[in-house]
């Protein structure tokens, strides 16, 4: 979904994510390894003005619904713990991005054992592991997601996650006020 919000410089970014099945803190990284349950795609939807208004980049990252998630939750055991599979993000049917999960910075097991040294992590937590190149903001001339177009993003044995976006409806929503007038 385009947020009402930061209609105009929305950006992709195609990431492998991990997906958290055991409570861990300080990790290394064999403890890191047992306590991902899996992996999924995801697509890190960017609101760049947003996430350029200041020195942190949480605005444009955290909007509702633009972290689409999928298809499927994979274990690591059936992708070889995510050590070297393509991810491609395709934006009306042009190819963006295509990368493989061995050029990460981090591996995914790094990863999660430096994020365990930050903060408690607990079932069901998501990290996303970083993007490859090709994302709009990075273009000549920039190029941006619109209401209508399609974005598909694909990591090898995991499966294809496909998005239309949709510009935010504010007549639909749902505000505690909102929500208490239909009940």
């Amino acid at each position: 979904m385009i947020p009402a919000a930061a209609p105009d410089l929305i950006d992709w970014e195609a990431e492998l994510a991990v997906v958290v099945g055991k409570h861990g803190r300080h990790l290394d990284e064999p403890g890191a390894r047992r306590a991902i349950a899996g992996y999924t795609a995801a697509n890190d939807v960017s609101a760049r003005d947003w996430q350029f208004s200041t020195m942190q980049w949480l605005p444009g990252k955290t909007f509702e619904h633009t972290t689409p998630l999928g298809p499927v939750l994979v274990t690591g055991d059936e992708v070889d713990h995510a050590s070297d599979l393509e991810i491609v993000c395709e934006v009306d049917g042009v190819v963006k991005q295509r990368s493989r999960t061995s050029q990460l910075i981090f591996t995914p097991e790094r990863l999660v054992a430096h994020v365990s040294s930050i903060l408690t992590l607990e079932p069901g937590d998501i990290i996303l592991t970083g993007t490859p190149g090709g994302v709009g903001v990075a273009r000549t001339p920039p190029e941006w997601l619109a209401p209508g177009s399609s974005v598909s993003t694909r990591v090898e044995g995991i499966g294809e996650l496909h998005n239309v976006c949709i510009l935010e409806d504010l007549k639909r929503s749902t505000s505690p006020a909102s929500v208490a007038a239909s009940d």
